[in-house]
């Protein structure tokens, strides 16, 4: 597909600087051969200032912790829930599936609203409808499971509006280099926010003596960060980064933007690689914990879980495994990005390549921690520590290819759908679907251990390792054309506003 570039006048009204125009096609065309070799005009200078920049980063960290800290706390008292409200495994996982389901059903509507309006302000919306039904979450008796069901949906609205939005700032404010390590600064708050839910989760239960506690402590940590953001968190110009502080604006509809994003192979198979990954970590965070518990019974080491007074605290499984992960998330995703760097230069199809040898090589940890469990415990973790360093090797690296083989005008919109897809097909049903085949298992054969079958159900998280693993290599078919595609595209927007004569015209792109 060519693109041909058109000239109008106009001369009273204001012309954007720099439009993407609507095509949806990849291929671009030659616009200017030379753009690259372009310097930056001495009078561009970048609307946010890089001060300004970093605070906003820390925010948006601090933020994005609390987001994750708030997901797994339940996963850290899970024992003391379904002890609490009497159910069983499959409705235990149900309580993660519900958040998940709104989480991502309305991912692609805050998307739209973040590729055409004040992003800033989506993202408080969100953030104080997050803090009012998380909190509320802790007030539900005993006779209300129905209610905890529905507020944890709610909860949902809040991380859709945050998730999908916050990235596309980093992006805007970021380029080159520099956003690879912001986005994985950012990126690493996902597993140490997952980590610090299981220890704070299980440490305010413990030190309570009620799981209800568990979920009180990030919403008034969140108070904290709703101030800062109004203060301290910028909406820089869409593309500011690439285009040197001037942005792009499009006039695209959301029919548009979806058919862009099904042409470009590599997001396609990204995102599925990103489902893969999904469906893997969270069947994994939400019921490790609760199978080490259950191997800490099956080897004698803890007395088996019954009656009302039973706390799942007593055990210091959450604990330790909320290190590893905070552990295997920092360094994951510290050594991805550095060697993302190294070799994405000398390599074009480096970054999807990393990712499929870290989820390829977290399979064999996988199957030696289901079966090592039930005979060592240090053991256990030993594998489970490789293997979630393998698979954080992907989440920085993972957003970085979503921003460079995606139009700038479009990624919130391409940060929502692969959300929506991702959590979908991924982590939206594997903990419950996990928990049906425990329950069938038992219910099948009334002499298994709840370990035993919980054991056995966890088998589905390595094959859908090796799945996640094939998509990957598929994506660095594509990446190297693909991201050529947005720099051109961008580059030609930079080049035609550089030269235009006069500020009245502008230029807009159509395909043929």
């Amino acid at each position: 597909m060519d693109q041909k570039g058109s000239v109008s006048s106009h001369q009273d009204k204001p012309v954007p600087r720099c439009s993407l125009g609507s095509s949806s096609g990849l291929h671009y065309g030659a616009l200017v051969n030379s753009v690259s070799s372009l310097a930056p005009l001495a009078s561009d200078k970048p609307p946010i200032s890089q001060r300004r920049a970093y605070v906003a980063i820390a925010v948006l960290c601090y933020v994005n912790l609390l987001n994750y800290m708030e997901r797994y706390t339940i996963a850290g008292v899970l024992s003391d829930i379904k002890n609490f409200f009497d159910i069983s495994d499959s409705t235990a996982g149900l309580l993660q599936t519900v958040f998940i389901c709104s989480f991502l059903l309305l991912a692609p509507l805050f998307g739209y609203l973040g590729d055409r309006y004040n992003r800033k302000y989506i993202m408080l919306c969100g953030l104080s409808v997050w803090l009012l039904t998380a909190a509320g979450s802790s007030l539900v008796s005993k006779s209300q499971f129905w209610l905890l069901v529905l507020l944890r949906a709610l909860v949902g609205v809040g991380e859709a509006s945050y998730s999908t939005v916050a990235p596309t700032i980093i992006g805007d404010l970021f380029s080159g280099g520099q956003r690879s390590v912001m986005i994985c600064i950012f990126y690493i708050f996902i597993p140490v926010g997952s980590g610090l839910g299981y220890i704070t989760g299980a440490g305010s239960a413990n030190l309570t003596g009620d799981w209800r506690w568990a979920l009180r402590i990030t919403p008034i940590m969140g108070l904290v960060g709703l101030v800062l953001m109004v203060f301290l968190c910028p909406n820089p110009p869409r593309g500011a980064a690439e285009t040197h502080g001037d942005g792009v604006t499009g006039h695209s509809s959301y029919v548009e933007d979806v058919k862009y994003l099904h042409l470009s192979k590599s997001y396609v198979w990204s995102s599925l690689g990103v489902t893969s990954l999904a469906f893997l970590t969270g069947a994994l965070a939400f019921w490790l914990p609760t199978f080490l518990a259950r191997a800490h019974v099956t080897q004698g080491l803890r007395p088996s879980c019954t009656g009302e007074s039973c706390n799942s605290t007593d055990s210091p499984k959450s604990y330790i495994f909320g290190a590893v992960t905070v552990a295997t998330g920092i360094l994951g995703g510290a050594l991805g990005t550095t060697i993302s760097r190294q070799l994405r230069d000398r390599f074009s199809h480096a970054d999807p390549l990393i990712c499929a040898v870290g989820m390829l090589g977290s399979v064999p940890c996988l199957f030696i921690t289901i079966f090592v469990a039930s005979s060592s415990i240090p053991v256990t973790y030993v594998f489970i520590f490789f293997g979630e360093l393998l698979l954080s090797l992907n989440w920085a690296v993972l957003a970085d290819i979503l921003l460079y083989v995606v139009v700038p005008t479009r990624r919130a919109t391409a940060e929502a759908l692969q959300i929506t897809v991702g959590h979908l097909l991924g982590d939206a049903g594997s903990p419950y679907l996990l928990g049906v085949i425990s329950d069938a298992i038992l219910s099948s054969n009334p002499d298994t251990s709840d370990f035993r079958s919980l054991m056995y159900s966890l088998l589905l998280c390595p094959f859908m390792g090796i799945l996640g693993g094939v998509f990957f290599l598929i994506t660095t078919m594509y990446i190297t054309e693909d991201k050529k595609a947005v720099q051109r595209l961008v580059e030609g927007n930079l080049f035609l506003r550089i030269s235009a004569p006069e500020p009245q015209v502008a230029f807009i792109f159509r395909s043929s």
